[in-house]
């Protein structure tokens, strides 16, 4: 699972919440005959071609090649800042989700450093999931997902660690976050561990608009994001110029709403904490 990019927790919403959530530059479209989504009136398919990994291709990633300075301008990722999210169901129930850009590096088993970005979920206080997400740019621009060490609490207990996958170990490979030069009908793997994590995303437009408690954002990017082995999940997220995510809506799957409250910078000791204070801990 990924942050913000992973399944959102709750269960289904209305597909008219997404109009209502996200205004829109052209305004929505739909699927045509092949299946793929239109891009709405005044915006043109371009099934974009592109050589971005799908399925189960390999990802020849050379590790001199990618950066743990990432500074991709849809979901730029400077240590020290924090994005803090809530997650809500069509109940009016919560979670409260945060997302650190830490200053801690992991070399992963395919040759790679990464970024470590912590990503911290709680429930009335209570942490319920906790992870160390993995990153990397590359030098055309493209953020790379790496991976992931990651746990589900309850009461304070681990209940499960099931989502864990490090890429270059156990067949498990490397998917794109976001493309250096996103373009509508671009597709690619986000990641991948066969059985485990076949996550898929496709760039929808680039031109919407999006009105969260942090504020109302212009040419944000919208993807759509499906599941290989979960083929009833359809997920949409935005992102905005400088920002990066600011809005998750689950339509079909199981889903919610993820929306951006804030987004901050954190002092050094917190940034340094959240990278090193072990899962389920405060830091």
């Amino acid at each position: 699972m990924r942050p913000v990019g992973r399944p959102l927790r709750w269960g289904l919403v209305a597909v008219g919440t997404l109009v209502l959530a996200a205004g829109c530059g052209q305004g929505y479209g739909g699927q045509g005959d092949d299946g793929r989504y239109d891009g709405g009136p005044g915006e043109q398919q371009t099934g974009a071609e592109s050589d971005l990994p799908q399925s189960s291709e390999p990802a020849d990633l050379d590790p001199a090649d990618l950066t743990t300075e990432i500074d991709n301008e849809y979901w730029p990722m400077e240590p020290g800042t924090q994005w803090v999210y809530r997650e809500t169901d069509e109940e009016g129930q919560e979670l409260r989700v945060v997302v650190t850009v830490t200053s801690e590096t992991n070399k992963l088993a395919n040759g790679v450093t990464a970024r470590v970005v912590r990503d911290t979920v709680t429930q009335d206080g209570e942490v319920v999931e906790d992870t160390f997400d993995w990153y990397a740019q590359d030098s055309d621009g493209t953020i790379w997902y790496l991976g992931e060490d990651t746990a589900e609490f309850d009461d304070g207990r681990v209940t499960t660690t099931a989502g864990s996958f490090e890429a270059g170990k156990d067949g498990a490979l490397a998917g794109v976050i976001m493309p250096a030069e996103p373009a509508v009908g671009m597709a690619y793997r986000q990641e991948y561990l066969k059985g485990e994590a076949e996550d898929n995303g496709e760039v929808l437009s680039l031109d919407e608009q999006a009105e969260v408690p942090a504020g109302h954002y212009d040419r944000a990017l919208l993807t759509k994001d499906t599941i290989t082995i979960e083929p009833d999940v359809l997920e949409y997220k935005l992102y905005a110029p400088g920002v990066g995510p600011v809005l998750a809506l689950g339509i079909s799957g199981g889903g919610g709403r993820e929306e951006l409250v804030e987004v901050r910078t954190v002092s050094e000791e917190t940034t340094r904490a959240a990278g090193v204070t072990p899962l389920g801990e405060r830091y």
